[in-house]
């Protein structure tokens, strides 16, 4: 029996989610001949942009942002080696909603208050064509709270529900253990150019919730080429000793950590603990488009 490739498909809310949350994971498994595919829902129309010089891409000026990371995303999948990137809808369809209760929720085109229908059904396409063992997103709280983050939770679960192909869906999250570890290892590093976190701070889920810790420690030089694509939403520094670190436009200190981590919400949880895919029986082969 000829046997296909396994296949994983990523859905995110925005740019640069992909390669902040998932970024090692998806480099990881590239890497070893699996079929990566990522869906993003918005053109991350809405973010803070942190170079001066570009700061005229932004909503409130040129409205130009959403373009411009585009090709940050695109640069982001080379590093990480995505073989297949779709926007949900087609590009454009959906625009970054931004954050709860902000004017730019109500823009017609927002992701959050889409047609829930409409979104779920392109996701369900996608799904339908891909045929991923294995799909990942965001927890029910989007992990840390984001309507876009949230939205795309809801009409990936939806979906998956009616595609039987998944067997098993992801919820990424954070480990409260390893940020606290590396946020330690961070308070002794000369030449920080940030803040560190308060206690709390940093969205985390306590570690007994979390099913599946990937080592990608192989491929972090992948995922901070990535982080460092999305130059208009992140910043990467390595100190002297060689420890990385990075910042989004708040200017918290994040640490580098050489495992992501995922809760298990659909499917078998038979060898999952350093493997999404760990126990999945290998998938015939059905075609040559396949």
């Amino acid at each position: 029996m000829l046997t296909a490739p396994p296949r994983l498909l990523l859905v995110h809310a925005h740019p640069d989610d992909e390669s902040l949350w998932t970024g090692g994971t998806i480099a990881r498994y590239a890497a070893a001949g699996v079929q990566v595919t990522l869906v993003t829902c918005t053109l991350g129309e809405e973010g803070e942009v942190i170079p001066a010089s570009l700061a005229q891409l932004g909503p409130e000026a040129a409205d130009q942002l959403g373009g411009y990371r585009v090709g940050e995303l695109r640069a982001a999948c080379a590093a990480l080696g995505v073989s297949d990137h779709r926007y949900l809808g087609g590009m454009g369809r959906w625009r970054d909603s931004g954050m709860a209760g902000v004017g730019a929720n109500g823009h017609p085109r927002a992701f959050a208050g889409g047609d829930l229908a409409e979104q779920t059904e392109a996701l369900t396409a996608i799904l339908q064509d891909v045929r991923p063992q294995v799909v990942v997103t965001y927890g029910p709280d989007g992990g840390y709270g984001h309507p876009d983050h949230i939205r795309a939770h809801e009409i990936t679960v939806a979906a998956v529900a009616g595609v039987p192909e998944v067997a098993r869906l992801y919820y990424t999250v954070v480990s409260k253990r390893a940020v606290e570890d590396g946020v330690a290892s961070l308070a002794g590093v000369d030449g920080l150019p940030w803040r560190l976190p308060a206690a709390g701070e940093l969205p985390v889920v306590d570690d007994d919730e979390i099913t599946t810790a990937v080592f990608i420690g192989d491929h972090l030089p992948a995922k901070l080429r990535a982080l460092r694509a999305h130059a208009t939403q992140v910043s990467v520094w390595q100190g002297q000793d060689g420890t990385d670190a990075y910042a989004l436009s708040n200017g918290i200190a994040q640490p580098v950590v050489e495992h992501e981590y995922y809760a298990l919400a659909r499917g078998t949880a038979e060898a999952i603990e350093s493997d999404v895919f760990g126990g999945l029986a290998p998938v015939e082969h059905v075609g040559a488009d396949r």
